[in-house]
């Protein structure tokens, strides 16, 4: 009974802090740069599973955070078309299921699984690629929804705004892309992206922070099986999110710089493309302590129409 009640005591004064940074998903796929007139409807996987605290720049005890893990299977169903060899749009609507695991208001505070799958926030960009006739440079321009649950909760209100699937806002997007040859025989490409996401209508106490993805990376041409081209990926992906803020957001466990390397692969048989890669952390530094993934999955489907 002792024990119960300053396991009660000592709870509050423990942080619940998840790092997210779901943005990261959309960079860094160079196989969906626009290329040429039509359209292309895909179908994106995502996973991560946020099971290590982190604080600045190392792990940290798990005992300093009160939530536990994190791990969300994100699906999204997109569309992107060029009316002309300049101007196009691309909306994506995503689904996302999250199991959650953290330390919970009940009494004697136990540790919950909480999961539940929701329409996430749907993503609508205008894209224009008029800069060069060989469409090899873009910007991308676009509002992020406030389509996605941020309103789930538990019996005990276990789950705090960074945690829910949907923001709650809606973000301005604006994000730009270029490739080019390395050498002349075209068979080594090189590419860069970026996105920025900023949220600028919020809801309830809560926004989120500022966040910028980029990726840079190679690609090689030179591998075909038949009418299947098989294309090698190297890339590193930075991101930084600044912190939250608001009556209901966490500032002090909130925000971080990350840097990944990220092997990938792509088979092209048109008018399909698959593509999949892994992306590690090497470098991260978190404001307080959050919870992070020690890897990073995408797997995309695309076909060109």
């Amino acid at each position: 009974m002792g024990g119960g009640v300053l396991a009660g005591i000592l709870a509050p004064g423990v942080v619940h802090a998840c790092a997210c940074g779901c943005g990261v998903f959309d960079v860094g796929t160079s196989s969906m740069f626009p290329n040429g007139q039509g359209g292309m409807a895909y179908l994106q996987y995502d996973y991560q599973d946020q099971n290590r605290n982190w604080d600045g720049t190392s792990q940290a005890p798990a005992a300093n955070n009160g939530d536990k893990e994190i791990a969300t299977d994100f699906i999204t169903a997109g569309l992107q078309y060029l009316f002309n060899p300049s101007w196009g749009v691309q909306v994506e609507v995503p689904y996302d299921y999250r199991s959650f695991k953290t330390t919970s208001n009940a009494p004697v505070n136990p540790v919950t699984a909480i999961n539940w799958g929701s329409l996430g926030d749907i993503r609508l960009e205008g894209i224009y690629t008029g800069f060069f006739a060989d469409q090899s440079a873009g910007v991308t321009f676009g509002l992020k929804l406030p389509t996605g649950d941020w309103t789930h909760e538990n019996a005990f209100g276990d789950v705090d705004r960074d945690s829910e699937i949907g923001t709650g806002s809606t973000d301005i997007l604006l994000g730009g892309f270029y490739r080019g040859n390395i050498t002349q025989d075209e068979k080594w490409d090189w590419f860069a992206q970026g996105l920025l996401d900023v949220p600028v209508l919020t809801q309830a106490g809560y926004r989120p922070g500022v966040e910028l993805d980029t990726a840079a990376g190679i690609d090689y041409k030179g591998f075909s099986v038949g009418r299947m081209r098989i294309s090698p990926v190297a890339q590193m992906i930075f991101s930084e999110r600044t912190s939250d803020s608001g009556s209901n957001a966490n500032p002090d466990n909130s925000g971080y710089q990350r840097l990944m390397l990220s092997p990938g692969i792509e088979f092209h048989v048109h008018p399909v493309k698959i593509y999949a890669d892994a992306e590690f952390p090497v470098f991260q530094h978190f404001t307080g302590n959050q919870l992070a993934a020690p890897v990073l999955f995408k797997v995309s489907m695309s076909f060109m129409f």
